[in-house]
Formats: C-alpha cells, sequence, structure tokens
C-alpha cells in the first residue's frame, strides 16, 4: 500500500489527484492531508510521496496541473482519464475556457469545501463526483439535454443578445480580484506572484501570463511599484512621516530605491515633491 501526501483543505487536484491514484495506480493507497508547511517533513517521517507542492516530482508542470503529470507518469491511455485531464487542467487553473465543464467542477468543488470541513470526508464525497465524471467521460458526452432544438435556438439568441448588450468584455476572474485585495493589504511587504499564487491556488506560471490581462495591462512589478508610488505620494501630502519612513510604509527596500522609482513616476525627487506639496 502506497502513501501519499499533500496540504490540506483540498480544491480540484488534491481530490482529483487521489481518486487517479485510487482508481489507476494504487486502489490501497492511503491519502493523507497536512498544512502546507509540514509536508515534506511528514512525507519524510511517515514514508510518503508528496503531491501537489512546488518543488516536488509530482507537482504543475507550466499550464499543466499536477492531474497532467500523474497520467503522463503512469501512461495512463483511458481517453475518459485524458478527457477529465482537461476538466481538471481548467478547473484547477482557473482557465475556464478550456472545457465547458471546468467551471462546473471547480463551483462544486468549492462548495463541497465549503460543506465539509474533514478533508478526508471532502476525499470520500470527491471520489463519488469524479467517479461520476469518468462515467459521463467514458459512456455519456454525446448525450444531450431532453431540450427541443428550437428552445436551444432560442436560448443562444437570447444570449447572443446579452452578450452584445453588456459588450465583449469579459468579466474579470475571481482570482483577479481576490489577487488585487491581497496586493493591497501587503503592499508594504515584498511581495512574490510566485507566493501568491500558493495562497490562490493557481500555477505560477499561468498567474504570471495572465496578469496583465486585468491590471491595467501592467506586469506584476509594473503594477507593485505604481501602487508603491500612489500609496507614497498619498502619505507625502496626508502625514507627517519622514521620507524615510514613507519608503519603508511602501515596500521599498532602501532610500536611494525609493528614491529612483519615485522620480521615474512621478518626474520629481520625494523631497521635490514633498516641498511642491507644501507649498500647495
Amino acid at each position: 500500500m502506497s502513501k501519499w501526501i499533500t496540504r490540506e483543505r483540498p480544491k480540484i487536484d488534491r481530490i482529483a489527484c487521489p481518486w487517479l491514484i485510487k482508481r489507476f495506480i494504487d486502489k490501497d493507497a492511503e491519502i493523507i492531508y497536512v498544512p502546507f508547511g509540514e509536508v515534506e517533513k511528514k512525507a519524510r517521517q511517515l514514508d510518503a510521496i508528496p503531491f501537489d507542492i512546488p518543488g516536488v516530482e509530482f507537482t504543475h508542470y507550466d499550464d499543466q496541473c499536477t492531474f497532467d503529470y500523474f497520467v503522463k507518469k503512469y501512461k495512463i491511455k483511458d481517453p475518459a482519464v485524458h478527457t477529465m485531464a482537461t476538466i481538471v487542467r481548467g478547473a484547477d487553473t482557473d482557465r475556464h475556457d478550456l472545457a465547458m465543464q471546468s467551471s462546473g467542477l471547480w463551483a462544486i468543488s468549492a462548495g463541497l469545501g465549503y460543506n465539509f470541513k474533514s478533508d478526508q470526508e471532502q476525499l470520500q464525497i470527491g471520489m463519488i463526483l469524479y467517479d461520476a465524471l469518468y462515467s459521463w467521460a467514458k459512456h455519456l458526452q454525446k448525450e444531450k439535454h431532453t431540450q427541443q432544438p428550437v428552445e436551444n435556438l432560442l436560448l443562444n439568441v437570447f444570449n447572443n443578445f446579452l452578450q452584445h448588450k453588456t459588450g465583449s468584455k469579459k468579466k474579470p476572474p475571481a482570482w483577479a480580484q481576490e489577487l488585487k485585495e491581497l496586493i493591497q493589504d501587503h503592499i508594504d511587504t515584498n511581495l512574490s506572484l510566485k507566493e501568491l499564487s500558493k495562497g490562490l491556488e493557481i500555477n505560477p506560471s499561468y498567474l504570471s501570463r495572465e496578469f496583465s490581462k486585468y491590471f491595467e495591462d501592467l506586469s506584476f512589478g509594473e503594477y507593485i511599484r505604481k501602487l508603491r508610488i500612489e500609496k507614497a505620494t498619498e502619505l507625502i501630502r496626508s502625514s507627517n512621516y519622514s521620507l524615510t519612513e514613507i519608503a519603508y510604509l511602501t515596500g521599498f527596500s532602501d532610500q536611494s530605491h525609493f528614491t529612483r522609482i519615485f522620480k521615474k513616476y512621478t518626474g520629481k525627487n520625494p523631497s521635490a515633491y514633498k516641498k511642491s506639496a507644501l507649498k500647495k
């Protein structure tokens, strides 16, 4: 019996991968969930294989999720599993355009986590969920809902009308709003897109690639610097902090770095900006 270990509070990959392990690799496998910081230590103690955390073999690669790696590693040829892999990848990396079922899988998985606080309970129910998804992928993909063709045509016309009326601009995904709030709350700290991606449970490569679409066409670094300078100018105008204190409060590593970036964005060094602000 093999042992597999990953971080607690599973969502997509950390339920889908155990399902794949138990159904195609080792039906008697033990799945263990522990806090993120304890995974590698407990893996050594329990002689378990870690998965779906950074820096281990069984993890994300490029735009592929951990489920994809299991399929590739164990050479699973079942077409139904390959269909599922696309759905799982879309749900796990917030790329719901990959498969129309991805957004539904994400919604059900999020609800599962909300209803069951025990990771093992989530796994137990999740096994049933993925068994159902597998049956659909293997036997029922061509089945249609019982709506009549005319009904479908009317729905398509109505949806096209709504799209035209509201404009073609896509609504930002939930992760973009959550990321914006995280950045705002931690603007004075040494922010890393890789670390933020862990909290959002999104592949860092995907996050880096998609970031500018929802953040003013700026890269992650450009957006952070812009926010920091905006906060710095606000503090200069409305507080009695020294420029050294403002540099610290806005997350700059040192005074010279702060001065250089500030001048690049405002055209003035901080002391000159402060003098003109005081005159006003």
